[in-house]
């Protein structure tokens, strides 16, 4: 028995195929951990989303960005953007299953046993774990009420930059949408900053990786989360790994190996779906 985090699908199942052979990925006793973003700008939304669902109780999936973008076009009135990959999902005949499947899916995963947890952006510094499940609790419970619009209507914005108990509902629910599924960078003193994308080496020392923070509640947690694919290499940061790298530019789908001690990293190459700031073809193969 195994279990492997595996990386920012964003639409890329051939080499998701070519990971779980190499692998030798076993649905009878092994699990999938993916940290979210299933779907979006690779040539193979729809068929992602339905393997991945077709996986059942293998695979444990959390929400990404990208996945929450595509529940917001199913039940507002936002559309995809130019170089999307959402409208075959959107207007698939088991459209309302997969949504439905998808929005059931939980932020962020904890395995006490294993000792790792699971999310798609990372913890925000003030956090400690039980916080970071507490408020995603919250979060999960407006998504999956009969009538999500108010989810949605919380979801989107850049504020609040901290955290408080004394927030409204609606900018908790915004808040810790923003940590879980958006984070990269928190300033010195541990605001989210949600714009910053540029590389480490290039932001200066106004602004710290949210995993860098030097008084991180979470700091003692093993932590897997993708997002980040302009990181840099899979490897220990603070107890934290960074497996997005990057499949959909053309670099690799990582898998992590998540009981071996250290945590084993195996890759496959990918095809460059996407090249930054160039509009994909309208058609694309996936080989």
């Amino acid at each position: 028995m195994a279990t492997y985090a595996i990386g920012d699908l964003q639409g890329c199942l051939d080499p998701l195929k070519s990971l779980l052979e190499k692998i030798a990925f076993d649905p009878a006793a092994d699990t999938l951990w993916f940290v979210g973003d299933l779907v979006n700008r690779g040539p193979q939304s729809l068929e992602a989303l339905r393997f991945v669902r077709d996986l059942g109780d293998t695979a444990i999936t959390v929400l990404g960005n990208h996945d929450l973008f595509l529940l917001a076009c199913a039940f507002t009135d936002r559309s995809p953007k130019p170089g999307d990959t959402l409208d075959a999902i959107l207007n698939a005949p088991d459209r309302d299953e997969l949504i439905d499947w998808l929005r059931n899916r939980p932020l962020i995963h904890h395995d006490s046993q294993l000792g790792w947890t699971l999310v798609h952006a990372g913890i925000p510094p003030d956090w400690d774990l039980d916080t970071a499940l507490a408020q995603a609790k919250m979060a999960q419970k407006a998504l999956r009420q009969s009538d999500p619009l108010p989810f949605f209507t919380a979801m989107f914005g850049e504020n609040p930059a901290f955290w408080h108990e004394k927030l409204s509902k609606t900018l908790k629910i915004r808040y810790t949408i923003n940590a879980l599924t958006r984070m990269r960078y928190v300033t010195q003193d541990g605001q989210l900053d949600l714009k910053e994308k540029r590389p480490v080496e290039e932001v200066g020392d106004k602004m710290l990786p949210w995993f860098d923070y030097p008084r991180r509640a979470s700091r003692n947690e093993r932590i897997v989360f993708g997002h980040w694919s302009a990181l840099g290499a899979a490897r220990d940061r603070k107890k934290t790994w960074c497996i997005d790298q990057g499949c959909l530019w053309g670099r690799a789908l990582t898998a992590l190996h998540l009981d071996t001690r250290p945590a084993t990293v195996i890759q496959v190459s990918c095809p460059c779906y996407r090249q930054l700031n160039v509009k994909p073809p309208s058609k694309q193969s996936s080989t």
